[in-house]
């Protein structure tokens, strides 16, 4: 059996994922992002008292766009000090959200628990997608609504993972993340429901192109885990690598950053 062909070993991969998103502090990231929440949450159309489940939350932005829309709003990543940064922001909007660590690919709820569940550039970064798709479906109600925010693999953040891909590549057989930003991959992970997807674009606004890779260097989990695993010289090829894609896609002037970066907005309703 070729290298290729051997069975993935998720726990293992899911362990090394779950300290890469430790790293850093994705909330400084997350909270940018806030608008996609909001985006999200009209998407799918929420409803005051309908209950919601966010799944690989975060810092909670698409929590919090849900709450503000007085759903009853669980809260779930595995990562607890991501879920200690949403609960600061509730607790500091005075919003009533349940946090709970969890597990996207074992989420520990009974079958139709929720009305909507969500997830912004949170799901489709596990291992294992058939089977995180699959509790998604599994935790909604049949009419229920399935709310994704994904990248896409051509997108800016696409791009940047593929560049941090080719200095720490990923296992072998393991489909990357951003195939969840693509309306084939989503039928098969979604076949037999009803699936609207529409790109849509987050702007990237950074006060340079070198204010963008100092925080997200310090801050985004691959970003961070790449440069610290990294030698003197790879790491400079690595930051000269993104540099010229900065340099490339910036929009800004008077040397500011302004990045449009694509990504694919996706409701499913549950059959």
């Amino acid at each position: 059996m070729s290298v290729a062909t051997l069975p993935l070993d998720y726990t293992a991969i899911k362990q090394r994922q779950q300290a890469v998103w430790s790293a850093g502090d994705y909330a400084m990231i997350g909270t940018t992002l806030q608008i996609v929440g909001e985006r999200l949450c009209e998407a799918v159309d929420i409803c005051a008292g309908s209950s919601v489940l966010d799944v690989a939350a975060g810092n909670g932005n698409a929590t919090l766009a849900a709450a503000r829309r007085f759903a009853r709003v669980t809260s779930t990543d595995y990562v607890p000090d991501l879920l200690e940064r949403g609960r600061e922001r509730a607790a500091a909007e005075r919003l009533p959200v349940k946090f709970q660590e969890a597990d996207a690919e074992a989420l520990p709820f009974a079958d139709e628990s929720f009305d909507v569940a969500l997830s912004t550039f949170g799901v489709m970064f596990t291992p294992n997608q058939g089977k995180a798709a699959a509790e998604l479906v599994r935790v909604v109600r049949k009419g229920g609504k399935i709310g994704l925010a994904n990248w896409t693999p051509d997108g800016f953040i696409g791009q940047i993972l593929r560049i941090v891909g080719r200095y720490l590549p990923p296992p072998a057989g393991l489909k990357p993340p951003t195939v969840w930003g693509t309306a084939e991959r989503l039928q098969e992970l979604f076949e037999g429901h009803e699936i609207n997807s529409s790109a849509q674009t987050f702007t990237f606004r950074y006060e340079s192109p070198e204010h963008w890779l100092e925080v997200f260097r310090k801050y985004y989990g691959p970003t961070n885990r790449a440069f610290a695993a990294l030698d003197a010289t790879k790491a400079a090829a690595l930051e000269a690598d993104i540099l010229d894609l900065l340099e490339r896609s910036n929009w800004g002037r008077s040397g500011t950053l302004i990045i449009p970066g694509e990504y694919l907005e996706v409701v499913i309703t549950r059959s």
